[in-house]
């Protein structure tokens, strides 16, 4: 039994409403037959079926809602269970010696349409008779066992993977149809709109099929893929082992009786279409989807001729688009007496050939003025929420920005002599956790800049942990991780928190765990070159600064001399809702003593 899994209908469309069955539980159903009318905001759309079958169970009533990429609708292959499968062969072989040549042959046939043909092939000589049994005991057995694993397999549901996720993108599957894997291996890697998430294998199998391709969207709490478990595997590979024994005699027997038959075939579609014309019905279905079958129509082509990348040798749009790009390069190719009158053509006019070399050179300013191209790339992921969260911020966020430089001389001194130390224990010690222990040191004099604005916006939420989060440029979008209790942290445990957090987030495979609880954010701007900043805060936060780069510059000492110091410039944007300019003044300031003047550190340090 397989699930039907409610396509994509387009447009951005989650759910729609189920109008009308035109099918019911019990029904035989063929391949691309109607089963569904359902209303989305735009319009009422046809369902097709992808195969043919018997419809088991109806997942939704008329009139209620079903979800897209959720089942729809139970259908059985028409093998039924194992026992009945076998009764079935038994059955057939007591009345018909080579009943299995039309079971395979034809599959989703009619009752009479199989009886009809197994009257035709009643009448053949016992000696193809005898070969031909043997020959589709062959592709019975490997169509008894895909559709046995098939019957036998389990769907993985896709997890809640947190924070009101519903759906996320497949991005790379790490396994292929058929694979062996282990307990815990990672299957595939989806994006969400936080970061991307490895979904690992629950129990060792097999992969059956894929529900859904790389690139496409997966909605929590549907199925992701079926697998078959170990021991189902098992107990299938030893029912079938038999009939693997003998698989290399049938496969010596399978031309001989495939020339037999076609030959035979051949004499019997002649007269048949020489009596009612009816050669064509004789040719096997290949499944194909309705727009598929149109798209052939239009450009007059037979499904015959392309070769189906799809479940079952499926023709998909994809091929259909392949074999014209590949009919038109054929036809565009020179042929060998094409090419003799290009080179003759070409050395009776030498003049031709020098306004072409003049051309080039004018073609070739055109290919460098054309680097650019046209396109539209999807705004999705990290990209798309960064995108939601910037606007959220900015607008409902009444933003009031204060500037300030610090002198971080004798911080940088003090660094390089504890990065030798740091290196030791294999921690690249940076400016960075100096930076955030100071602001934790102020968080303690200033708590209001480590708080949060309720939802309601009633009340002023203090948070017990400073959790200071760095904004992290990857490849995948802006990520902002956090180092969590920065404030009970040492210099050294700050600093392989931020390796660790740095690390994961330009690869894209920050846990969800590092993205939550954040009350404080710095945005290091100064590291790709910049001076200043206006930074957008990271709601629900009420504070971020942005870090310019370090210059060496001119300065007064204590005495009037001019000296050479470190200075880098910080900007800092607050929620004017809850703190005002003295308030953020305060608490720079306390920062910024404790970061021009490390060694004070050590007097607040608990």
């Amino acid at each position: 039994m397989n699930d039907f899994i409610l396509p994509d209908i387009g447009e951005g469309i989650v759910e729609c409403e189920l109008v009308k069955w035109l099918i019911k539980e019990g029904d035989v159903i063929e391949e691309d037959q109607p089963v569904a009318e359902v209303m989305t905001d735009k319009a009422l759309v046809e369902i097709p079926a992808p195969h043919a079958g018997t419809v088991i169970k109806l997942y939704c009533q008329e009139g209620e809602i079903a979800r897209v990429h959720a089942p729809l609708f139970a259908v059985d292959d028409g093998l039924g269970s194992d026992d009945d499968s076998e009764k079935h062969r038994e059955d057939t072989r007591e009345d018909d010696p080579v009943g299995d040549v039309v079971t395979v042959a034809a599959p989703a046939r009619s009752t009479a349409q199989a009886q009809s043909a197994a009257s035709q092939v009643s009448s053949r000589q016992s000696n193809v008779a005898a070969s031909a049994s043997k020959s589709a005991g062959t592709g019975a057995t490997a169509s008894q066992t895909a559709a046995t694993l098939e019957r036998r397999s389990r769907d993985f549901i896709l997890p809640d993977i947190g924070e009101g996720i519903v759906e996320c993108e497949v991005v790379t599957w790490h396994v292929a149809e058929g694979d062996t894997v282990e307990e815990d291996q990672t299957i595939v890697d989806v994006m969400t709109d936080k970061a991307l998430v490895e979904i690992t294998a629950s129990e060792p199998g097999r992969i059956v099929r894929f529900h859904y391709a790389q690139g496409e969207n997966a909605r929590v709490h549907t199925p992701l893929y079926a697998y078959v478990p170990d021991e189902e595997a098992e107990a299938e590979s030893t029912e079938s082992t038999e009939s693997d024994v003998t698989s290399s005699e049938r496969k010596q027997a399978q031309p001989e009786l495939l020339a037999e038959h076609r030959q035979e075939g051949d004499d019997k579609s002649d007269d048949k279409s020489g009596q009612d014309g009816r050669h064509e019905e004789s040719r096997p279905r290949i499944p194909a989807t309705p727009a598929v079958r149109r798209l052939l129509r239009e450009h007059q082509l037979d499904i015959q001729a392309i070769a189906g990348s799809g479940r079952n040798g499926r023709v998909l749009k994809e091929d259909v688009l392949a074999y014209l790009k590949q009919s038109e390069a054929h036809e565009t190719d020179v042929t060998p007496d094409d090419s003799h009158k290009v080179g003759a053509a070409v050395e009776t006019d030498k003049a031709a050939a020098e306004a072409c070399a003049v051309a080039s050179d004018v073609a070739s300013d055109e290919v460098r003025s054309s680097r650019l191209e046209s396109k539209a790339v999807p705004l999705k992921g990290v990209a798309a929420v960064m995108a939601r969260r910037m606007v959220q911020a900015s607008t409902q966020i009444p933003h009031f920005h204060y500037g300030d430089e610090l002198d971080i001389t004798d911080l940088l001194a003090l660094r390089a002599r504890l990065k030798a130390r740091a290196q030791q224990q294999g921690i690249r010690l940076t400016l960075m956790p100096f930076i955030m222990k100071a602001m934790a040191l102020a968080v303690i004099e200033e708590p209001i800049l480590n708080a949060r604005l309720s939802e309601d916006e009633s009340e002023i939420l203090y948070q017990g942990s400073c959790n200071i989060g760095m904004a992290v440029d990857s490849a995948s979008g802006l990520m902002v991780p956090n180092v969590k209790g920065v404030e009970r942290l040492s210099i050294l445990e700050i600093a392989r928190e931020v390796g660790r957090l740095t690390e994961a987030a330009r690869s894209g495979r920050v846990a969800q765990a590092d993205l939550k609880g954040g009350t404080l954010s710095i945005s290091n701007i100064g590291a790709l070159g910049g001076t200043y900043a206006a930074p957008i805060i990271n709601q629900p936060e009420v504070a971020i600064v942005a870090l310019g780069r370090t210059q060496r510059l001119p300065r007064f000492d204590s005495e009037g001399n001019v000296c050479a110091r470190d200075i880098m410039t910080i900007t800092w944007a607050g929620d004017h809702r809850i703190i005002d300019g003295g308030t953020i003044a305060r608490f720079s300031n306390l920062w910024k003593h404790y970061l021009e003047h490390p060694d004070e550190m050590l007097l607040s340090l608990s």
